[in-house]
């Protein structure tokens, strides 16, 4: 099965007629039937907020949900955590996210981990921490060193050793350097899932770190020709996965939910889960 979702919900006007307000979750699931939140990398979510969630949507629909920046070692630069913090903050995460899982609509846990995270033998062991504290719960890795994959031998050790532990390898589009962000890496690391995040190619506003990065490093909207090119990796990476989810990220001018359902014309995607449409009947 391949779906296809949006960072967030609220930041998507094509998805209500380009209206100038937050869309609703509600609405959001009558067009997709996949979001992935970030909001638990700032702070890990009530029982009752995922609750608040999930009678939101019908049954089936999927959560990609960010793992807190504690638990990708994101506290490194400032003041990091103590082991019994980090623990602390994996058993919290695992509690939230209990009633998603009772559900079946926690589709995995992105580790999205930061660009200092590199390829070292302490890294490389937490990854096996993360497994470790993760239990039998769905983890995908998203790597912001390119140390993970500087050469083909490199990679497929890498992702040799993401599958020996169970965690999927996900596929990133985004602008890269010997430096700076990962190339696209296709290879599928768990039978079950596959994740593809798309953030844009926009390579100014991902090197540029100025005052304004975090809104100019996703300003992009991908092209016909760029979307026909997606759509064919989606189909060869769903020969390898039983499910695939595509994740659009290109939203600082508002392009991921027009890119989405283009995306989703070209692939012919039609789901059966989507939360019933108002009907504008004046």
């Amino acid at each position: 099965m391949i779906s296809i979702g949006l960072t967030t919900w609220k930041e998507h006007p094509a998805l209500i007629g380009g209206e100038d307000r937050p869309v609703t979750l509600s609405e959001y699931a009558g067009n997709f039937p996949l979001v992935e939140l970030d909001t638990p990398f700032y702070g890990i979510p009530r029982e009752s907020t995922v609750a608040n969630w999930q009678t939101a949507v019908p049954e089936g629909f999927q959560y990609i949900l960010k793992a807190n920046q504690i638990m990708t070692q994101h506290d490194q630069r400032a003041t990091p955590a103590t082991t019994a913090e980090r623990v602390t903050a994996f058993d919290d995460f695992k509690r939230a996210v209990a009633p998603l899982v009772a559900h079946q609509q926690l589709q995995t846990v992105l580790f999205q981990f930061p660009p200092y995270f590199n390829r070292t033998t302490a890294n490389i062991q937490y990854l096996r921490d993360v497994r470790v504290q993760m239990e039998q719960l769905p983890v995908a890795v998203e790597f912001r060193s390119p140390s993970w994959f500087e050469t083909p031998g490199m990679t497929k050790d890498v992702t040799d050793y993401l599958r020996s532990l169970r965690l999927t390898n996900v596929i990133t589009d985004e602008p890269h350097n010997l430096n700076n962000g990962i190339p696209l890496v296709t290879t599928v690391t768990t039978p079950e899932l596959a994740v593809i995040r798309l953030h844009g190619r926009n390579k100014e506003g991902w090197f540029n770190q100025g005052a304004n990065w975090r809104k100019t490093r996703t300003l992009y909207r991908y092209s016909e020709t760029e979307l026909q090119e997606i759509a064919t990796l989606v189909k060869q990476v769903a020969t390898q996965a039983q499910n695939v989810c595509v994740i659009f990220n290109n939203n600082s001018g508002k392009d991921a939910a027009p890119n989405a359902q283009r995306l989703q014309e070209i692939l012919g995607l039609h789901w059966d889960n989507l939360a019933p449409q108002q009907l504008d009947l004046f």
